[in-house]
């Protein structure tokens, strides 16, 4: 998002998006009064856009936790979304894919934070764009002290429109097991991340806006009865999704915070920026004031010297909102820092620091939560002196301004801060005498000086600002503008005001700014070289290089001044540290690639030059402000219209020249724009106002020159008369000095332009301004590329300044071209800028500079370009002796066009004639036009005047080729090739009665592709003498080919090729062989498959395969004869680039192509031509009658699909519609699958042209309602099967009769190679002994043999043409590379979603021609089944198991052991042993077998399960996960839950080889996997030995809990029904019973034993008390007993 603000302080254009169409007309500068303008006007931050995130979560490792039910949950801003809950397992396996989609401004999205959660523990994470397959560490946010806490795997993609994004392709998973390589950190974040503090200081804030309006203000009073500032101040911080804030200060306009905000996150942070806001407490409605972000790469420096992030104590500046306070206001989001901000808010002390901490002392606060606490005052001298600050302006001129406004009288008021706004007239700091400033520059000027007497003491201290121009009535200078009638008198402002002085950061910046802009003014220079072919672009890019190292050393001399001014920061230490060693090295590498230049290095160096561009103008960007930028604001009638931001530091002055802004005391050209959300679209575009204005901003007591820098000529008007004016500015500035002149403007053409119609297709004119004058071409009609083919001429222009200077610097010229429409306004079709070349009246008219040449310029709409405009432009000074002396107008006499005059004969392009040849294939896809189908189209192609139509097509619907291929004509064009018209495609359909309608229309803009150029004259001598006479053969050997002894294994090694990287690739070496041989059944296609898809992943070989991107995109869209032209029709969108074909309005394709040459034409051209003259260059091009072809389609799978059901899931289908045919695979949709493997091909029948164009669509199976599209792609089968490539089936890598790689193309290699070389004209092919094979002049050499099923060897020569047509691409002339053997990944769309992926597909295409002979059947490539395995697992003994239990009778530990383990999950397929009951040494015996049948996938190493996923569920799902055996001991209880003791996991694929004995058993077995021998148990079939469990103890370590001997052992389903065995100790082949000792009943056997262990050891208190409570009892019973009895005794005395 860093570059999304073009507009932000007037930065020029990006530099990617400008095209290189003159740059250099508009910024050459000679005499530097004048600075450039900024074509560009729109803002484009701020404008909502679609955003797609997509997350996948594949699995989770090393969670934290015994036995826990993980589920992940995934948050972005609001939305929350959670995968299913595996059960008791800390590595659990998910691979669930979730999208999120948004629809929000491009900053909004990317502040979004990203947060994974498990169970307990989170990750954050901020998102830039995507992560693949990357491990995201797991922390805990209530205990910074505990370290890692496992990690989750995942992929992240943020797509926007038009992004793509790039998939790896998905084969095993070995080498992302790495989890350290592959955290989820975007690049140079260290994995190792530490805790930091982040310590945010909020001092003060100052000149916050006055909230409640005056309505409110006076109720309060009423109620209250005092007048308070109307605002409750607070800050708010957000960073890394925590949220801190201040107090708040009560009704103050000027609030004091002193406190601190601590964050406690990880560092580096994976957040970028800091938000802070200051926001006004308010109960009904908490509104920002403002909001500034603080970027923390540009307070920080990773390098070996860098710094932590450090800020301050600065004061930052907020802009948003006007100041004008309505209780709605419209540009709230400004304030929240969404756009840019139109006016001055507040500005507020704040300081930065960070702390890392060391988590391991013990007085560190172990929560992350946000801290506030206070903090000291701070000095008043920290952030600088206060200085006194002077700006100074002159209107020189303002046109341009929009008539909408209105014609109520226009002032334009300027503001710095909050000095000279009317509405905070700003009291001078504290130290001065505190009166206020105000005065609108009225004429009550006199009233308001009355007071101030100190003026008569020359004592300019107290100089009354002027801050706005006294108020004009408009004047009309067209139908849609004004402008303001200054003439001689240009109004003045000037305003003084109070920052600390900070400007050392602003001229650095300056300093880097100065040497960027130069350098970006140079690099275009040469990319305008080179584009338009001038020489020696190589001497231009020395000198940007030289300028560059000069700059760079010049920045290290000044940069070092000031060191000791009060108020600089850590920041500013560090900043000029880390400065000036970037731009020493940048130095330095300017001097060494200066060296390096030539001529054919040229675009390497310009693209490395480019990177120091982006480097310098990140460095450029002072992240601590000192001075606010200045508004100016275009006032009517009192309202508010439009505004224009000035940045501070480019109009800051310096005593030297490098440190000086770039517009400082120069004339600038500025375009005012409408505030806020105002300014997108179309609004936006209409410029509001254009002035011509002088800043100037310094000290006030550098003031001496201020004026220095304007045009000269002029004298000051002061304000009043007297003593003391001689040292006060003038208000005004009268011009004595004016010249006449005359403007000729050329007007040539335009290309390319905008289409505003609905009929796909402009009404152009050009409307030119010059100071307040304005002319309009002519209007030409249904049109893009017009050619107004005009001279404007402008008498008496009048223009202030002195001669000398208007001749090197003139003001700018205005061209807008609009859409003349027959009803309601014209519409705005784009804008550009351009300087005219100035001639004296005492100048010569001539050589060099005159006349004038035609030149490209740009032209913009908003943002986008929208095509360029071909003119040229003059000023001729009218001498003494009037307009006699100008130089004639010779324009051509051969045309009368009244009174328009033509561009006259210096300047118009002098023209040769061209034939320009037009090759007619076909039309297709032609939609509706009108709701009426087209039924007889026509193609009319005209450039610069002259033209051709095609043949009538008779019958779209029967066949849409036209009848006659070639037509031919003749035009004059220019002889520079850059200004080549363009040309003109329109089709039209023929309706009954002579009608016709346009249907769309293409222009090819440049048309230098389609000029033939003759091939090298030497280079052909070269190829034909070596082809006469055998000169020299180029004897080509590529691979080393095997000798014979190999070829008997040639199959064989043939099979372990096709392991290593066969089909789609070329071998990758070629021999590696595997560990051990390959059974040749075993090998199918998919083994070819998941082969070229490995080698893709380790390494790209030379001849990859599977193309990751459609195959089009390799070969540039099969247009290597037969192009493909899109028609367009209907009005072009606003709010994407033009260059961005909009999908909506292509109506349909011109196929055909174009040649064009100069006549007469040369002999060897003639040469060519020769053999049929009605084809003229297009020799050798199949007819185009109709042909029937049947197509193959083969579907692979598709992979990341967009869900369509509620449940994240789809349940795609395939569907295949091709003309007629339209194949709905319904019956075989594949349930809830996001990554559906279909493997299946399809056969159909087409007949080109009529059905050229094949959909494969995937759609979602809908028990109830409609299937909905997920996404579809869409092939042009036409230009394939036509084209060189010969892309309709590709060629194999290898040549076999037999087996799964069998040829299966109709023609074998040596029948292709013959074809090939007859329609080349080739001489050969010629086989000749000892394998080789000769073709043209050269040879290639390869293996002669081939083994049929049976084996027998044959002799073939098929091996050899097969290694011709390989290397094709090598033969001279007509060589070209052939398409290999493949599988293409095509992108699916969906048109609700233009330009975001739903997904892709993996396919290949076949074509055979019915005329040929028929192919064979169809390679097999149904997905894998899944083959059928059992497991059995014999659990034989347990050792060492930790005891649990205490024994309540013998007090001994002792645990209950059982063993537990499943396969696929602990639903489905968990299996118990019995127990081992009071086993006191953790020994267990069992002999218990488990028994594990699954269905597993070889090749892709997982075990297949369908279950359903709930009772309502309609059918199965499938799932594939990893096959691992998971075991754990367990301590069983009869009345609580069984306790857990530990587990392990043992991958089938790869996992320890068992101990031989307990005692060999260790923990490290499966904690240093690296240095354990690795066995696989599909390798091993039986495999027995001890394995040891873990669990983690309470410091999160590894502890060895137990070990367990067991012995594993895999059959295929066959076999384990032929040798059935029983579950437990069951028949068949029953395990014998464990001898257990029978300790667990001991103490039956010895009563007394136990007793006295009971009584004496355990529970010896207890039984004391008992015996002590008992006897009371009995002593209290008796007592209760016999009392009555006593008690009846004594009462009666017996």
């Amino acid at each position: 998002t860093e570059n999304l603000d073009l507009m932000g302080g007037g930065g020029g254009p990006d530099p990617d998006t400008i095209s290189l169409a003159s740059v250099t007309a508009v910024t050459t500068n000679v005499s530097n009064k004048r600075s450039k303008p900024d074509i560009k006007m729109e803002p484009s931050a701020g404008r909502p856009m679609d955003f797609q995130v997509s997350v996948t979560v594949i699995e989770a490792r090393q969670l934290v936790g015994l036995n826990m039910d993980p589920v992940v949950c995934v948050e972005i801003g609001d939305d929350k979304k959670y995968t299913q809950m595996k059960e008791s397992t800390n590595c659990p396996y998910y691979n669930e894919y979730f999208v999120f989609d948004f629809h929000v401004p491009p900053d909004v999205m990317f502040d979004k934070i990203l947060k994974l959660s498990v169970s307990s523990f989170t990750t954050i994470q901020t998102n830039k764009h995507q992560f693949f397959h990357k491990w995201a560490l797991l922390s805990d946010p209530d205990d910074i002290t505990a370290g890692c806490k496992g990690y989750i795997k995942c992929d992240i993609a943020v797509v926007g429109k038009g992004d793509n994004i790039k998939t790896p392709h998905k084969a095993t998973e070995t080498d992302e097991d790495d989890i350290e390589g592959n955290l989820l950190l975007p690049e140079g974040v260290p994995a190792e991340r530490q805790w930091a503090r982040y310590y945010v200081k909020i001092y003060r804030a100052e000149g916050l806006p006055k909230m409640n309006t005056s309505i409110m203000a006076n109720v309060k009073k009423a109620f209250i009865g005092e007048n308070k500032d109307l605002v409750d101040p607070y800050v708010q911080i957000l960073f890394a999704g925590q949220r801190g804030k201040t107090s708040i200060q009560k009704s103050s306009y000027e609030p004091i915070w002193n406190e601190q905000i601590v964050f406690t996150e990880m560092f580096p942070p994976l957040c970028k920026r800091m938000k802070v806001q200051i926001r006004d407490s308010d109960k009904v409605n908490d509104v920002a004031l403002g909001t500034h972000f603080i970027d923390l790469r540009k307070i920080a420096n990773d390098g070996d010297k860098g710094f932590l992030p450090t800020l301050g104590p600065a004061w930052v500046n907020m802009y948003g909102s006007t100041r004008s306070y309505t209780i709605m206001d419209e540009h709230q989001d400004l304030n929240e820092g969404l756009g840019e901000g139109v006016s001055f808010r507040a500005r507020l002390l704040v300081s930065l620091g960070v702390e890392i901490l060391d988590t391991s002392s013990p007085d560190i606060m172990s929560s992350t939560e946000v801290q506030v606490e206070g903090v000291p005052n701070i000095s008043e001298s920290a952030t600088g002196k206060v200085e006194e600050f002077f700006l100074f302006g002159v209107f020189l001129e303002a046109t341009m301004i929009d008539r909408k406004i209105g014609d109520k009288p226009i002032s334009f008021e300027v503001t710095i801060g909050n000095y000279g706004s009317e509405i905070d007239g700003v009291t001078k700091p504290k130290s001065g005498t505190g009166k206020r400033s105000g005065g609108d520059g009225d004429e009550e000027e006199s009233e308001l000086i009355q007071g101030s007497s100190d003026e008569e003491e020359g004592d300019d201290n107290d100089l009354v600002s002027v801050s706005s121009t006294p108020p004009m009535k408009p004047v009309i200078t067209d139908r849609n503008y004004f402008h303001l009638p200054y003439f001689e008198r240009k109004p003045c402002i000037y305003i003084k005001s109070w920052w600390q002085d900070q400007r050392r950061r602003l001229y650095n910046a300056n300093i880097m700014d100065n040497i960027a802009d130069k350098l970006e003014e140079g690099l275009n220079d040469v990319q305008e070289v080179i584009k338009t072919e001038k020489a020696y672009p190589e001497r231009r890019l020395r000198g940007v290089l030289e300028d560059l190292g000069n700059g760079c050393s010049q920045f290290l001399t000044l940069a070092n001044k000031d060191q000791n001014q009060t108020g600089r920061t850590k920041l500013d230490k560090e900043r000029l540290k880390s400065c000036m060693r970037e731009l020493e090295s940048i130095g330095q590498q300017a001097k060494t690639i200066r060296t390096q230049v030539k001529k054919n290095t040229v675009r390497d160096k310009i693209k490395l030059v480019q990177n120091f561009l982006q480097k310098l103008r990140f460095l450029a960007d002072e992240p601590q402000h000192s001075i606010p930028d200045v508004y100016i604001w275009m006032m009517s009638n009192n309202k508010r219209i439009a505004y224009a931001r000035v940045p501070s530091k480019d109009i800051l002055y310096s005593g030297v020249d490098e440190e000086t802004g770039k517009d400082c005391g120069k004339v600038k050209t500025i375009f005012f724009k409408l505030p806020g959300k105002k300014g997108f679209g179309a609004a936006g575009w209409t410029v509001q106002a254009k002035t011509e204005i002088y800043l100037w901003l310094g000290l006030n007591r550098q003031r001496k020159d201020f004026l220095s820098g304007l045009p000269n000529g002029f004298e000051e008007n002061k304000m009043l008369k007297g003593p003391g004016s001689q040292s006060a500015p003038p208000i005004s500035l009268t011009y004595t000095m004016k010249q006449i002149f005359q403007l000729r403007v050329h007007m040539y053409q335009a290309r390319s332009l905008f289409a505003a119609d609905s009929s796909g297709l402009s009404d152009p004119f050009a409307r030119v301004f010059f100071s307040t004058h304005s002319q309009v071409t002519e209007v030409l009609n249904e049109t893009l590329c017009p050619t107004w083919d005009q001279l404007m001429v402008y008498d008496n222009v009048e223009l202030f300044g002195e001669v000398g200077e208007l001749r090197d610097d003139p003001p700018i010229i205005v061209i807008e071209i609009y859409d003349q429409d027959t009803v309601g306004k014209a519409e705005f079709m784009g804008r550009t800028f351009a300087k005219p070349i100035t001639k004296m009246a005492d100048e010569h008219y001539g050589p060099p500079r005159f006349p004038p040449q035609l030149e490209y310029y740009q032209i913009y709409r908003g943002n986008c370009a929208a095509g360029e405009m071909l003119a040229a432009f003059e000023l001729l000074q009218i001498g003494p002796h009037g307009k006699a002396d100008l130089p004639p107008i010779d324009g051509p006499t051969d045309m009368d066009r009244g009174p328009i005059l033509p561009v006259p004969l210096g300047i118009r392009p002098v023209l040769s004639k061209y034939r320009i040849e037009v090759l007619f294939w076909g039309l297709r896809d032609l939609k509706r036009v009108n709701l009426v189908a087209v039924d007889r189209p026509r193609v009319d192609i005209e450039c610069a005047g002259k033209g051709v139509q095609s043949s009538l097509i008779q019958n779209y619907k029967k066949n849409p080729n036209f009848g006659t291929l070639v037509k031919m004509f003749e035009v004059d064009l220019p002889e520079n090739e850059l200004l080549h018209p363009p040309l003109n495609i329109r089709v039209v359909d023929c309706r009954a009665f002579g009608r016709y309608t346009l249907v769309g229309n293409h222009a090819v803009t440049t048309l230098r592709k389609f000029i033939y150029r003759a091939a090298d004259k030497h280079a052909n001598n070269l190829n034909t003498q070596g082809t006469h006479t055998h000169i020299h053969e180029i004897i080509v050997n590529y691979e080393p080919e095997p000798t014979i002894k190999k070829m008997e294994t040639m199959v064989k090694l043939d099979s372990e090729d096709e392991k290593g990287g066969k089909k789609k690739k070329r071998k990758k070496g070629g021999d590696e062989v595997e560990e051990e041989e390959f059974d040749e059944s075993m090998l199918d296609w998919w083994s070819k498959y998941f082969a070229s898809i490995e080698t893709l992943m380790e390494v790209r070989p030379s001849g990859k395969m599977v193309y990751p991107k459609e195959l089009e995109n390799e070969f540039d869209n099969f247009e290597d004869w037969l192009h493909t032209f899109n028609l367009f029709r209907g009005k072009a969108g606003d709010d994407d680039d033009q260059n961005m074909a909009d999908e909506d309005r292509i109506i349909g394709k011109f196929k055909g192509s174009l040649c064009m040459y100069k006549v007469p034409v040369s002999d060897e051209m003639q040469r060519e031509m020769g053999f049929d003259s009605n084809m003229g260059m297009f020799q050798n091009i199949p007819t185009n009658d109709p042909i029937n072809v049947l197509v193959r389609v083969y579907i692979i799978r598709a992979t990341d699909l967009h869900p369509a059901d509620i449940n994240g899931k789809a349940d795609p289908y395939i569907a295949i519609k091709l003309g007629k045919s339209d194949i709905k695979d319904k019956d075989n949709y594949i349930s809830k699958q996001l990554n559906p493997i279909f493997g299946k091909s399809f056969d159909i029948e087409a007949t080109f042209p009529i059905d050229s164009t094949l959909t494969v669509s995937v759609y979602d199976w809908d028990l109830v309602g409609t299937d909905d599209l997920i996404g579809e792609t869409k092939l042009d089968l036409e230009n394939r099967y036509y084209s060189k490539h010969r892309a309709i089936c590709g060629i194999p890598s290898k040549y076999a009769i037999h087996g799964y790689n069998v040829w299966r193309d109709p023609l074998k290699p040596t029948q292709i190679l013959a074809k090939l070389c007859k329609e080349g004209k080739l001489d050969g092919p010629h086989y000749g002994p000892g394998g080789r094979v000769k073709v043209a002049n050269r040879v290639f050499m390869g293996p002669t043999e081939i083994e049929d099923e049976n084996g027998l060897k044959k002799q073939t020569d098929e091996h050899l043409a097969l290694t011709v047509l390989k290397h094709w691409e090598d033969i001279p002339r007509v060589g070209c590379k052939l398409i290999p053997e493949h599988v293409e990944t095509r992108p699916l769309l969906n048109p609700d979603k233009p330009g975001i992926e739903q997904g892709r597909i993996e396919m290949w295409v076949d074509m055979f021609p019915k005329d040929m002979p028929a192919p064979g059947p169809a390679i097999d490539i149904s997905p894998r089944k899944p083959k059928k395995f059992e497991l059995r697992v014999i659990i034989w003994n347990t050792d060492e198991v930790i005891l649990e239990d205490d024994d309540i009778f013998t007090g001994e530990k002792s645990s209950d052991i059982f063993v537990r383990g499943w396969l696929k999950g602990q639903q489905e397929d968990k299996q118990d042993t019995d127990v081992h009951y009071h086993s006191l040494t953790g020994e267990g015996l069992f002999n218990w077998r488990f028994i594990y049948p699954f269905d597993y996938l070889q090749a892709e190493e997982k075990i297949v399960i369908s279950k359903k996923e709930s009772m309502f569920a309609w059918d199965e799902t499938e799932y594939k996960i990893p096959a691992r055996l998971n075991l754990q001991v367990w301590d069983a209880d009869h009345f609580s839950a069984d306790d857990f003791l530990g587990a392990i996991e043992l991958d089938l694929n790869r996992f320890p080889r068992g101990a031989k004995t307990a005692k060999q058993c260790s923990i490290n077995m499966v904690l240093n996997e690296k240095d354990i021998p690795m066995v696989s148990i599909f390798k091993q079939m039986r495999i027995k030995g001890w394995w040891p469990f873990l669990a983690r103890d309470e410091n999160d370590e590894f502890e060895l809990t137990g070990k367990v001997e067991a012995e594993l052992q895999l059959m295929t389903a066959e076999e384990a029904e032929k040798n059935p065995v029983g579950e437990g100790r069951n028949e068949p082949e029953p395990l014998e019973k464990p001898n257990r000792p029978d300790t667990a009943f001991l103490w039956f056997l010895m009563p007394f034993k136990a007793i006295k262990n009971l009584i004496c050891n355990q529970y010896f208190w207890l039984t004391v008390k008992l015996v002590v409570a008992l006897l009371l009892v009995l002593v209290l019973g008796l007592f209760i007993y016999s009392m009555p009895g006593y008690m009846a005794k004594k009462l009666m005395g017996v």
